[in-house]
């Protein structure tokens, strides 16, 4: 109902709703543009400054709503810098309020994102439950700081995604060693909260990279894989993912990279 609300009133000024994406909402001449992206209750606006002042108008006019200024969507802050011709994108705030949530603001900051992992088995600190270990009780968050964790890797923390997703496999039998893994990522994280991913002006080629990793998985003996995608001299899509299949040398992994990447499985994040 919000959404058809909302809908009617835009299309009233002359903004056309986005065939592929109905959540973009554009209004454009030769001379000027206004584009309005909506996720449930939140806004974000771009455009050309005098129709921007008019859309925002035009929209307070009708609902109630509450002016941010810099962008803070979805727990994306972004910062213009005209002198570099470019944009920053960083999540501080949201860092800053999980690490209170799990209680790790005071904790002592690590410049190391893990420990080493071994190829033997009985010796990998990732290792799953064995049969001397207890699982965590509910009341330790196990699977809310996985959530959380996930979120920053899909939007800006693309540096924590290979032992956030090694971490994930365990989220039905975790251990408190795998807890203490998850406090050493939040330490790591509050060492640095605001890491930030600039896009220039130049340089508009899109390139991609991919690599596998053969026995990286030392229990399951599965393939994996990562790729990422750099568009304008930044990462724009990036996935760290473990295949179904079992590869039998680092040739044969590299090939299954190639030619099956589960392309559908990517993360994407687009700047408008």
């Amino acid at each position: 109902m919000w959404y058809d609300c909302f809908n009617e009133y835009l299309l009233k000024n002359e903004f056309e709703n986005n065939k592929i994406c109905p959540c973009i909402y554009i209004k454009k001449t030769t001379s000027i543009f206004a584009i309005v992206t909506i996720y449930a209750n939140d806004l974000n606006l771009v455009g050309t400054p005098k129709e921007l002042i008019k859309a925002a108008t035009y929209l307070k006019n009708e609902f109630e709503m509450k002016d941010l200024r810099k962008i803070n969507f979805l727990s994306w802050f972004t910062n213009w810098t005209f002198i570099s011709n470019g944009i920053f994108i960083h999540q501080s705030t949201y860092t800053e309020k999980v690490m209170k949530h799990f209680y790790m603001d005071n904790a002592h900051p690590l410049s190391t994102l893990m420990v080493v992992r071994s190829l033997d088995a009985k010796k990998d600190p990732f290792r799953p439950l064995k049969e001397d270990e207890e699982i965590l009780v509910l009341k330790v968050p196990y699977l809310s700081a996985i959530g959380a964790l996930i979120y920053l890797v899909n939007c800006t923390r693309l540096n924590i995604a290979f032992v956030v997703n090694l971490l994930a496999r365990y989220s039905s039998t975790p251990t408190k060693r795998h807890w203490n893994r998850i406090k050493h990522i939040l330490r790591y994280l509050h060492r640095k909260t605001k890491i930030e991913l600039f896009y220039s002006g130049s340089n508009s080629k899109l390139i991609g990279h991919a690599d596998a990793g053969y026995l990286s998985d030392p229990h399951k003996k599965r393939l994996q894989t990562s790729y990422l995608f750099t568009y304008r001299d930044t990462v724009i899509f990036w996935r760290y993912i473990k295949q179904t299949l079992m590869t039998t040398s680092s040739n044969h992994s590299e090939i299954i990279t190639i030619h099956k990447p589960s392309w559908e499985c990517i993360w994407l994040r687009s700047i408008i």
